[in-house]
């Protein structure tokens, strides 16, 4: 792809003297000559030393809703963390919001390279779900630091009833139709006249205002997969219907930007480079 930026042109001003009118820069196919659509505003940026630009340079007004409703008092960034390897996801049974499923060695020392990978960050607060695997994750991540440990029953998982501890082989035996529903369409998967997923978009809404609301401006947050997925989602504008687009690691890290106004800015998504090295993050 080619880029072409456009030569000043001066513009003929009311005292007589000319003016430039700001470059603009235009990306180009190298294989046509025409410009390529953006796929939005913010990917066409005006070199304007007054004009905001993409990639934080400056603010990112109404990149996305706000989560809080209110202004805060300065930006904030938010690290999202999915907690380690479970002894159900060991023995792939559906966990939701059971108590039972604990964190195993394999998840202990994820949990421990995740705060190796982060330890170059100075963080305000941790927010966890109290089940035991997010706990237990959050637990060794903060261990060494003296700022608070927050629980919040608003990051809790997804309640999934009668699924929960039924390896997923059986569950798909015993109850084809309802598995089937939540495998492939989640945000429909009905118990009781309750929508579990749709719950979770309600309750994830809560716990971004809950976070965002303390001070500080730096924040850890330990949670489950569902509810990452809702988090994400939901800070992004998108509907429980899109509750499989993401997927998240355990270990996984994803990072988000806030403005004074509360939208965010998606930074990084899924990060898993120090499951597998001794990699430091410095965002």
């Amino acid at each position: 792809m080619a880029v072409r930026v456009a030569p000043r042109s001066t513009v003929g001003s009311g005292g007589g003297g000319n003016r430039s009118s700001p470059r603009r820069i235009r990306f180009m196919c190298s294989s046509s000559a025409s410009p390529v659509s953006p796929l939005s505003a913010a990917a066409t940026e005006v070199i304007d030393s007054e004009a905001p630009t993409t990639g934080g340079a400056y603010d990112f007004l109404r990149a996305t809703t706000s989560l809080t409703e209110t202004l805060l008092a300065t930006p904030k960034r938010v690290t999202l963390v999915r907690h380690g390897l479970s002894s159900w996801n060991e023995e792939s049974r559906v966990q939701g919001s059971s108590n039972l499923s604990l964190l195993t060695e394999t998840g202990i020392r994820q949990a421990e390279r995740c705060r190796n990978a982060l330890s170059n960050i100075d963080f305000d607060a941790c927010f966890s779900s109290p089940i035991s695997r997010a706990k237990s994750t959050a637990e060794v991540m903060w261990h060494g630091r003296e700022e608070p440990l927050i629980f919040l029953d608003s990051l809790k998982e997804a309640h999934l009833h009668f699924l929960e501890g039924m390896k997923n082989v059986d569950a798909r035996k015993i109850y084809p139709k309802e598995y089937e529903t939540w495998r492939e369409d989640p945000s429909n998967f009905c118990v009781n006249g309750v929508y579990p997923i749709r719950k979770l978009w309600e309750t994830s809404r809560e716990a971004w205002k809950e976070i965002l609301l303390a001070p500080g401006e730096e924040f850890l947050v330990v949670t489950h997969k569902s509810m990452l997925r809702a988090l994400i989602c939901v800070a992004l504008g998108l509907g429980p219907e899109r509750f499989r687009a993401i997927d998240i690691n355990n270990g996984g890290i994803s990072v988000f930007n806030f403005n004074k106004r509360g939208e965010a800015m998606l930074q990084s998504l899924n990060l898993t480079t120090h499951m597998s090295t001794d990699h430091v993050y410095s965002f």
